[in-house]
């Protein structure tokens, strides 16, 4: 049996579809966003991350990558460019060498980063919608948003939102990449004490 939810609002009425609707489903994952290409439920803050960049990225369904998402593109930037998954490296390994940041740090180009990040999430999110295995696309993705919260705090700008601080995504790349050599999880150690 399925049970609506009714809520008052002033001398109004506002009846909601059934929690776990299809209707439900399809307005939480954003279906204006073209890499959302499968079914399964998103988590809430892959949702947001989904609003906040789907005004930002494009798809190339002619050109698909990781569980058949279409290559995604931000400002110039496709996922097939920055695609971990081809390199022939490991995740970290891929993120060390093709994310790194110049010296003195305060002069990387923030925005360029925040455009690798942009295509990672697109493609994160079609992956998980599509019920693939996403674990693999976290590595790069933390080590990204690390990167970012680096520059970001270099620039004399820092993140004030406690999932977005240096130590806590150093912490996120490290738990998701047990199998990587210590040599390059020591790497990002000391990036993450690397702050100017």
């Amino acid at each position: 049996m399925k049970f609506f939810t009714v809520v008052a609002f002033g001398a109004g009425l506002a009846v909601s579809a059934p929690v776990g609707s299809s209707t439900d489903l399809i307005a939480r994952q954003n279906p204006s966003a073209c890499f959302v290409i499968g079914r399964t439920a998103l988590p809430a803050e892959v949702v947001t991350s989904v609003n906040s960049i789907s005004g930002r990225v494009t798809c190339n369904t002619a050109r698909k990558t990781i569980s058949n998402v279409p290559d995604v593109s931000s400002g110039g930037v496709s996922f097939s460019s920055v695609n971990f998954a081809t390199s022939g490296q490991t995740p970290l390994a891929f993120a060390l060498s093709k994310f790194a940041t110049p010296t003195p740090l305060r002069s990387a180009n923030l925005a360029a980063f925040q455009r690798q990040l942009d295509v990672y999430l697109a493609t994160e999110a079609g992956i998980r919608s599509a019920g693939g295995n996403f674990a693999p696309i976290k590595i790069p993705k933390f080590f990204l948003e690390m990167q970012i919260s680096r520059i970001q705090t270099a620039q004399g700008n820092p993140p004030t939102a406690a999932g977005l601080q240096i130590d806590h995504l150093r912490d996120k790349v490290l738990k998701n990449a047990p199998r990587e050599a210590q040599a390059l999880l020591d790497q990002v150690t000391a990036l993450a004490r690397t702050r100017s």
